[in-house]
């Protein structure tokens, strides 16, 4: 241990920690701006620097080791004078708009300025490259991704979303800095939109950037909004990671469980239906615990890849399309919920403008991870849920009505007959814990239930990397706990030979680390919040998901078994590789299913010619073809009633096959053209040519 002494208070801090990591320990507050526990420490922003007695400068207190007999001092005039200094030129960079942003109360940059109780010294300094630079200005704002707003001209450049994108984090190396001094920023390559670039959505940009620079797409305000006019039935299901990390946004302990609160703050904010993501996870449980015994009876493809973190399924069509055959074809739990909130038995029970098709509900989730907010907008799936807000987003909704979430009784319990669960659907909201669930009802359907353990520990853990065990009658599993641990067991060519059944997630720690969390700096949070998440699996009084009775009344009387043609049709999806052909006639028809003229027009050439094999014949041009849909095509249906075009092959890359919403199996074929959208070039839909088989 070392000891030495922190503004005169005697403290011991083990080898190797910080100088922050002292003054913590002995109480003292030492503000930082590009401080993370989970990343390397860059000393960049230099709020941190303190004196320490015998070296003449002062130190950057998150990256100097603490050392035996120092006398270090935090609070001198001259710190207290270079930090007002410091901060007032970031001030002066950054633009009035506390009130209106996302972060607004939970910036770390507004609270020092508070704390500081700084006025502007100098007036505003433009961001961008300076107008003497050859180079054209970076652009600062990009609304582009369904997932993460970009807001640039609030960047302190502490450097945190670079480390947490690059070789630190997540190694996808989207975002970077460019410019030096006073023009350097946070860019895109090429400064592309982020929706143009290989970001995965993962969020873990927005989990570390300490202003509102980065933050998830905002969806709480008009969710809001729907709530205060109660014109709308309103549901809403919450992920098992949020009911654990939301304490955290109201000062209680990391690892607090609040699900009757969580419960309880839904229903003053005006919800009509409190839902529990989890019954969907026994749902997806079921299905990708068969999903591999009938993959190893048939020959394969295998291994077979999970399929619930968003993330991971963006990363493998950008990057790997050759694995799409090895995802399970199962919808996220997310997913699954809101198909069968909107055209499921619940939905037909609602009234008789539901279950006619002319009304369906205003259907919400609460999720850790900003890629639901992308795999929300997913064809084939698109309009299931109508919203996803993040853990922080539905903490922002509870303080703005003024809910004091704190004081809630944990008594709030979820409605029937989509709020039940058992202890492994907990589980997902852990790295590991899918895989675990999985092998439950593996290990049951093996007939090998009572010999094999309830609890994997192996597959335990929030450290980065790659976790392996053996189940008896089924083979060796993976898990890969964090995006950087896939590539890494992906860049060879074991993984074929050597196992049967592999878990991604894509942030490390699983959900409860996810991009939509709330902000910690608490070194040991992932920790706390996993240990909660197992001691929910402990208390549940069912800990299989095949046990769960809502469950077995679903496949009883609407969906026959796992793995089913009724399954399939309402809780399986399919994949297509990034800009190819097969994607572009996905959104194409997707639009079509949802009469959205529009949206299938603007992926289509102006010149477009879609030959429909009908009686409607040829239809030239993308406004006809805008028209058509809106007006020629019966209105859509909601509800029980909607129906969907699928692919005829969940995973073919080429394979341009398609079941219509009446059973019509089809064969597309595309040409392709190019148009300039001002300076992008965009690759749409020249010819659409329909085939009937």
């Amino acid at each position: 241990m070392v000891q030495l002494t922190v503004n005169g208070r005697a403290v011991e801090v083990p080898a190797g920690a910080t100088l922050l990591e002292a003054t913590r320990q002995a109480g003292v507050h030492v503000p930082t701006l590009c401080y993370h526990p989970r990343l390397p420490a860059q000393a960049v922003c230099r709020m941190c620097l303190v004196e320490v007695q015998g070296l003449a400068q002062p130190q950057p207190a998150c990256h100097t080791p603490a050392q035996h007999g120092q006398v270090v001092q935090t609070d001198t005039p001259a710190l207290h004078a270079f930090r007002q200094m410091n901060a007032a030129w970031l001030l002066a960079r950054h633009p009035n708009d506390c009130l209106r942003c996302e972060v607004n109360g939970s910036c770390r940059f507004q609270g020092l300025v508070r704390d500081l109780q700084l006025e502007n010294r100098w007036e505003h300094i433009p961001r961008g490259i300076s107008a003497t630079c050859e180079q054209p200005p970076h652009p600062l704002f990009d609304h582009t991704s369904p997932s993460i707003w970009r807001d640039v001209d609030k960047c302190v450049e502490c450097g945190l979303c670079a480390q947490a994108c690059g070789a630190p984090g997540q190694q996808q190396f989207v975002i970077g800095f460019a410019g030096r001094g006073g023009e350097r920023l946070p860019v895109t390559v090429f400064d592309k939109p982020l929706a143009e670039t290989a970001c995965i959505s993962c969020g873990q940009c927005t989990l570390v950037c300490p202003t509102g620079a980065l933050v998830e797409t905002p969806h709480w305000h008009e969710v809001l909004q729907t709530l205060d006019a109660r014109r709308r039935l309103t549901v809403v299901q919450v992920a098992p990671a949020t009911r654990i990390a939301i304490s955290e946004e109201f000062g209680m302990a990391p690892g607090t469980i609040s699900t009757g609160r969580m419960v309880n703050a839904l229903r003053q904010l005006g919800f009509d239906y409190v839902f529990d993501t989890n019954f969907a996870a026994d749902l997806t449980t079921l299905a990708e615990g068969t999903e591999p015994l009938a993959r190893v009876q048939h020959g394969g493809p295998y291994p077979l890849f999970t399929s619930c973190c968003p993330a991971w399924v963006n990363w493998v069509e950008l990057h790997r399309p050759d694995l799409l055959p090895h995802l399970s074809t199962a919808k996220s739990p997310q997913q699954m919920h809101g198909a069968l909130t909107k055209r499921g038995p619940f939905a037909r029970n609602l009234g008789a403008n539901f279950a006619d098709g002319t009304d369906e509900p205003y259907v919400v989730s609460v999720m850790p991870c900003t890629a639901k907010k992308d795999e929300a907008a997913r064809p084939g799936v698109a309009g299931d849920i109508d919203r996803v807000l993040t853990t922080r987003e539905l903490a922002r909704m509870i303080r703005a009505r003024g809910i004091r979430f704190h004081a809630l009784p944990e008594d709030g319990v979820f409605d029937h007959p989509l709020g039940e669960s058992t202890g492994a659907a907990q589980l997902f909201g852990a790295s590991g814990g899918v895989m675990e669930a999985v092998v439950r009802t593996a290990a049951h359907l093996l007939g090998q239930e009572s010999a094999l353990p309830l609890e994997w520990q192996a597959m335990r853990g929030v450290e980065s990397g790659i976790k392996t065990a053996h189940i008896p009658g089924l083979g060796q599993v993976a898990i890969c706990n964090g995006i950087a641990a896939a590539q890494r067991l992906l860049q060879t060519e074991a993984w074929r030979q050597e196992f049967v059944a592999i878990e991604v997630m894509s942030c490390v720690g699983g959900c409860l680390g996810g991009g939509g969390e709330p902000q910690s700096l608490n070194p040991q949070v992932l920790e706390k919040r996993m240990h909660a998440i197992y001691a929910l699996d402990q208390q549940a009084p069912r800990r299989r998901s095949y046990e769960n009775p809502d469950v077995q009344a679903l496949y009883a009387t609407e969906l026959g078994a796992p793995n089913s043609p009724q399954a399939h049709a309402l809780l399986h999806t399919h994949y297509a590789a990034r800009h190819s052909q097969r994607l572009l006639l996905m959104r194409f028809l997707d639009c079509v299913d949802r009469r959205d003229g529009a949206g299938a027009a603007a992926l289509c050439h102006p010149d477009a010619c879609w030959v429909t094999a009908s009686t409607y014949g040829a239809i030239h041009g993308a406004a006809h073809i805008q028209a058509f849909i809106a007006t020629q095509l019966p209105p859509r249906a909601y509800g029980p009633h909607y129906a969907r075009h699928r692919m005829a092959c969940a995973a073919d890359m080429d394979d341009l096959t398609v079941l219509s919403p009446h059973g019509e199996r089809a064969r597309f074929t595309l040409e392709l053209r190019t148009v300039q959208d001002g300076s992008t070039t965009r690759t749409v839909i020249g010819a659409l040519v329909r085939e009937v088989l």
